[in-house]
């Protein structure tokens, strides 16, 4: 007999990080104190550029666009994890996992094409200083955000139409603390053929233009500055792309780890709990790399401060 499986509405059921009663508040406690330092952190980086006229540069401009991302990437998913343990319900509807796969996929994807036209912008600083201002004018830098808002919306869109065209059965339980595409997909009583073709597709064609264009950029940059002959002017390059690297470092390779632990392990739950370093660690630890780092974005914050 076939299940009752081919209802256009169920409810799914997030499964979370853990089914152990007394871990939930502790999780609980832990997960709003990153999301809101995660939240203060991006959000203080936020004023601090619009504040402080000297931090009206395209570098900057970016990095304000990165960190509104970040709040706004966070936001999708960790509120929700919040409010199912507080209410003691991981019910989510048909329509609230659609749209949180919707934002999540949209706000990695900007993360991700952020980080490459940051790497650009370093490398036309750094490669070719006497033009900088002619390149990175305010019309291209916003001709710049506005193509990664729309391939980041588009690639969204492709994702959410896919998963619109699958069946679902009733009360189908998701390994996850909020609604991953691969898990939604692997949970169908559909055929998934097609949507994890596009997924990968996607995934891989994403991940590895953008990778690319940073690597080339990253390799022209150590190029330049090695050319240099003074140790200051060496040192002062490398530490105008210091921070940005050190991000794409832990975005990548953070993300790069989860998936393939998860590739290698048949534990769905184990990579829900991997899945938090990309989701929730990174951007929480995107501000203090900026800042610690980075004279310019102290001095303001000092300004917001005094």
């Amino acid at each position: 007999m076939e299940p009752e499986n081919k209802t256009s509405v169920p409810e799914f059921i997030l499964l979370g990080l853990s089914k152990e009663a007394e871990l939930q508040p502790l999780l609980f406690g832990l997960f709003l104190s990153m999301y809101l330092i995660t939240f203060t952190g991006n959000l203080l980086i936020i004023l601090a550029i619009i504040r402080d006229s000297r931090l009206h540069t395209p570098m900057y401009f970016f990095l304000s666009n990165l960190s509104l991302t970040d709040i706004c990437f966070t936001s999708t998913t960790v509120p929700k994890m919040l409010l199912n343990i507080q209410m003691q319900n991981k019910m989510i509807t048909y329509e609230g996992c659609i749209t949180q796969m919707h934002f999540f996929i949209l706000f990695v994807a900007l993360d991700n094409f952020l980080l490459t036209v940051m790497a650009y912008d370093r490398f036309v600083a750094i490669c070719h200083p006497l033009h900088y201002t002619v390149i990175m004018n305010q019309k291209v830098c916003g001709l710049l955000l506005l193509l990664s808002w729309v391939l980041s919306l588009l690639n969204s869109l492709v994702h959410d139409l896919m998963v619109l065209r699958l069946s679902f059965c009733t009360q189908v339980e998701i390994p996850h603390f909020f609604c991953e595409l691969n898990q939604v997909i692997q949970l169908t009583c559909s055929d998934p053929f097609l949507n994890l073709l596009v997924l990968y597709f996607t995934a891989v064609l994403l991940g590895v233009t953008s990778l690319t264009g940073i690597l080339f950029s990253y390799t022209k940059i150590v190029s330049s500055i090695l050319r240099i002959s003074s140790a200051g002017g060496k040192y002062k390059a490398f530490s105008t792309c210091g921070s940005h690297f050190s991000v794409v470092s832990l975005f990548y390779g953070t993300c790069f780890g989860v998936y393939l632990s998860s590739a290698a392990s048949q534990n769905p739950r184990a990579s829900a709990i991997a899945s938090v370093m990309y989701t929730v660690v990174t951007p929480m630890l995107n501000p203090f790399i900026y800042s610690l780092r980075n004279k310019d974005i102290k001095q303001a914050l000092r300004k917001i401060f005094t």
